[in-house]
């Protein structure tokens, strides 16, 4: 789920989260032990122990929000809204004619050729995600798959399997259909 649709913490979540580390900090000015400020607030105590030692070091500072977590995205948000826009207008305007997917090495040749930046597939795969889309993983086909013959057969075949009853029992091997040795 992206952020903007309900995952991670809002930023009201964040100052309260950050407020009960505040007060987590007074507490242990105060000389109370951890498990007691564990109990106090119900969090865990391996957190207070993570909080006591932060405010060991570095004082209420250290207990502020820092900001998210991770490597700093290298596209800047002007570059993200063009990157946008390239996605937008599908694989085909790029040159992959053969489908229209965009997959996570499709997504990094794009980005090295209109950014002069190399991403991994993992990364793409993050930026993907945080732009809201899925990365599309093409299906590997046999060269000698026959497309005509397939629809020829979903179109004649399978609407008479389709309407042939299962008389599968339980008990039974498996299912079979009527009229089937």
């Amino acid at each position: 789920m992206r952020y903007a649709e309900g995952g991670g913490l809002t930023a009201a979540e964040r100052a309260r989260r950050e407020q009960l580390r505040f007060e987590a900090a007074g507490l242990f000015a105060q000389g109370v032990p951890a498990p007691e400020v564990a109990r106090r607030f119900r969090v865990s105590r391996m957190s207070v122990n993570r909080w006591y030692r932060a405010w060991q070091a570095g004082g209420q500072e250290a207990l502020a929000f820092k900001g998210p977590g991770g490597e700093k995205c290298r596209l800047d948000e002007r570059r993200l809204e063009r990157l946008r826009a390239e996605l937008e207008r599908g694989p085909a305007a790029h040159g992959y004619l053969e489908d229209q997917r965009w997959t996570p090495a499709r997504v990094a040749d794009l980005i090295s050729v209109l950014f002069h930046i190399r991403y991994t597939l993992r990364k793409v795969s993050y930026l993907l995600h945080r732009l809201g889309w899925t990365p599309q993983i093409p299906v590997q086909r046999a060269v000698e798959r026959g497309e005509g013959v397939i629809e020829q057969w979903v179109a004649e075949e399978w609407p008479a399997i389709k309407g042939r009853r299962s008389t599968w029992a339980p008990g039974c091997a498996g299912p079979t259909s009527a009229g089937r040795t």
